[in-house]
């Protein structure tokens, strides 16, 4: 296997399993902002009389561009 191998590739496997663990972090941390942002505009949305869930789609839009943001000043700095 090639995460059992020794010599001069081990570096880069090593390298690119980082880098892929980074990434992954990446995706978790979107997900989580976007899902926390918008679980607070459900519960807003819930104890307000709304017709309609206004609260939950401007928060999920603003977790959206907190999470974009947050991505992309990661992966730059990287």
């Amino acid at each position: 296997m090639a995460l059992f191998r020794k010599g001069p590739g081990r570096n880069e496997d090593e390298n690119s399993l980082s880098k892929y663990a980074y990434y992954s972090g990446l995706g978790f941390q979107m997900i989580a902002i976007i899902g926390v942002f918008t679980f607070i505009g459900y519960k807003v949305d819930q104890n307000s009389d709304n017709e309609k869930p206004v609260f939950t789609a401007i928060l999920s839009l603003v977790g959206v561009c907190i999470s974009l943001y947050s991505v992309i000043k990661s992966v730059r700095k990287q």
